[in-house]
């Protein structure tokens, strides 16, 4: 829910405030002026409260930072690292798609922290994207050992780059989630949700007739995504 405004609040500002309300409205901050260009100041703004409130909790901006990015990514690593397990004997087809699903299920619904992420990586303060790359190397690392995994059994193309079909799978997935809500609705008339779901399987259809060893084989009943 967007934080209020804070030209519109009343009375004193909150001696105490949540850590959660001080990042989301961090993430806010970020989004639209970049980590360089927001201040503390706008920060506590943003949050209704004293900027010396925020010192109580983090250290700097760049500890806001790390602590938005600390919110999404160890729950995204743990699921990912389960489905890269060698014991998984699931067809590799089933594994990448869970893939695709665990994005949607942690990050579909935060815009703003995909947002920020992207728009940080194209700026490319040094401080920040190694702080960013610590995050997402091992979730990469995981996802790149599913395709390992594909081709010593035989299933993806034995010339496939595992690293670039990695990012080209995640890329794409967020791609879906940040324009597909927006723009599928009004070329297909369907609902935000059914229209990401319509865009993933196609996505997922054409990435895996591209990678799969056989592309003329059958796809595999795949699950819907949730919410």
């Amino acid at each position: 829910m967007p934080l209020p405004s804070p030209s519109r609040s009343r009375g004193p500002k909150p001696t105490k405030v949540d850590p959660d309300q001080l990042l989301d409205a961090a993430q806010a901050v970020f989004a639209e002026d970049g980590i360089r260009g927001a201040s503390l100041r706008a920060i506590a703004r943003r949050a209704g409260c004293d900027p010396a409130l925020i010192y109580y909790h983090f250290a700097s901006k760049e500890a806001l930072f790390a602590a938005l990015l600390q919110r999404r990514f160890p729950r995204v690593l743990r699921d990912v690292e389960q489905l890269a397990q060698p014991s998984d004997r699931r067809p590799t087809a089933v594994r990448l798609w869970d893939v695709l699903l665990i994005y949607h299920r942690h990050l579909s619904q935060d815009p703003g922290i995909r947002s920020l992420i992207r728009g940080e990586i194209v700026r490319g303060a040094e401080g920040v994207t190694v702080l960013i790359e610590g995050h997402m190397r091992p979730v990469a690392t995981a996802i790149r050992r599913i395709f390992e995994q594909g081709i010593e059994r035989d299933e993806l193309r034995p010339a496939l780059h595992p690293m670039l079909a990695t990012f080209f799978l995640v890329k794409m997935q967020l791609e879906i989630l940040d324009v597909l809500p927006v723009l599928l609705p009004r070329f297909m008339d369907l609902p935000s949700e059914e229209a990401v779901a319509v865009g993933m399987r196609a996505w997922f259809d054409l990435f895996w007739r591209g990678v799969a060893l056989d592309p003329t084989s059958p796809l595999l009943v795949l699950p819907d995504p949730t919410p």
